[in-house]
């Protein structure tokens, strides 16, 4: 950029995208993602922020979290009752906020700790996690006024319009802790701003964090259609946690796998392998083409007891981590490492393709 003209023009660089994980299972207070994510206030244009965190709800374990948004009392009243048809409502009530300026137009925002009923899995002839499922899918398709952004175990996402540091003090993150953060800072280029369309977004306990655009973004809705999802939130990122969850919890794919199918290596690249590498990405490539995700992203796959981070095949999205003793950081930046953890280590930049994966020790959670 000349000299006349730098500082005068915005040049968006596409969300911003941070994590941190204690692989000792260390709790971590919600303060330091949002120091992280607030360092790259930049990449955000105040339409959506959010937040994932794993081991917050400790006594409710082996309760599914519900979060839902709801539109009015009436909205919340219909879903209430659609739950206790089909769930023991261990617990129910409003998520805790505080109203500040930078935060408006809030809907109500409620929790459920809810647990299947035997009967009903039996009726259904479903193991409890697909029934979830589809009973989210259905909620979110076909119950106007409501949206449920978190169903998973011990964890919880927060999200919202407005910048992600402002999200983090509007749901009092300083008051949680986590093994394990992810966090977001919208910056949409094509789709709306709006509450349900910040990310993370979620499906039982996975979550995704995106910074980029999927091209391929209609040949993936039609596939994973097909199986019973229904893409109904208004942005291109939605689709990457079905496709997580078909291939992780139906397929039964490893994330290396996962990695393989989503950023899969060129056909030349492929051929250089060795021949059994050659038989299990040729396999990849041609059953689950349609999963190929194109387009200029970076993405941060969140579950139980650890996470991923991925670039796709091209790099076209920055991506770095840092890890000191037992905490690994991922950001976007390495500023947003540095203000997570300021001595961290062993900063290093994942390769186009290249997972990058870490787990919290067994038995640590």
């Amino acid at each position: 950029m000349d000299r006349e003209r730098e500082g005068s023009v915005r040049i968006p660089a596409d969300c911003a995208i941070a994590a941190l994980i204690s692989k000792e299972g260390r709790m971590i207070a919600g303060d330091v993602i949002i120091r992280g994510i607030a360092t790259m206030h930049d990449r955000s244009n105040g339409l959506g922020g959010g937040f994932a965190a794993y081991g917050i709800y400790p006594e409710h374990r082996d309760q599914y979290a519900l979060h839902i948004f709801f539109d009015n009392k009436d909205r919340r009243s219909v879903c209430e009752g659609i739950l206790r048809e089909s769930f023991e409502v261990v617990r129910a009530e409003r998520i805790p906020t505080r109203r500040i300026p930078a935060i408006t137009d809030e809907p109500l925002i409620w929790r459920y700790f809810v647990s299947p009923l035997r009967s009903v899995l039996a009726a259904a002839q479903q193991d409890e996690e697909e029934y979830m499922v589809r009973t989210v899918t259905k909620l979110n398709a076909e119950l106007s006024g409501c949206y449920v952004f978190s169903c998973g175990k011990n964890m919880g996402i927060f999200k919202a319009v407005g910048f992600p540091e402002d999200v983090g003090t509007f749901y009092r993150l300083e008051e949680y802790k986590a093994y394990s953060w992810t966090a977001h800072g919208r910056y949409p280029t094509s789709t709306p701003g709006w509450w349900g369309g910040a990310h993370p977004f979620g499906l039982l306990d996975r979550t995704i964090v995106h910074n980029g655009e999927i091209s391929s973004y209609d040949a993936n809705r039609r596939f994973i259609e097909m199986y019973g999802y229904k893409c109904t939130l208004q942005t291109d990122t939605e689709v990457i946690t079905y496709i997580a969850d078909f291939l992780l919890r139906r397929q039964k794919l490893s994330l290396h796998e996962l990695a393989a199918v989503i950023a899969a290596p060129f056909w030349d690249t492929i051929a250089r392998k060795d021949p059994a590498a050659q038989k299990i990405h040729t396999y990849l490539r041609t059953v689950f083409a349609g999963l190929l995700i194109t387009g200029p992203f970076s993405i941060i796959l969140g579950y139980t007891g650890g996470m991923m981070a991925l670039n796709n095949r091209l790099k076209l999205r920055s991506l770095v981590t840092g890890s000191k003793d037992d905490c690994v950081c991922i950001a976007s930046e390495e500023a947003a490492i540095r203000a997570m953890e300021p001595d961290a280590e062993n900063i290093y930049a994942p390769a186009g393709g290249e997972p990058f994966i870490v787990n919290v020790k067994e038995g640590c959670f």
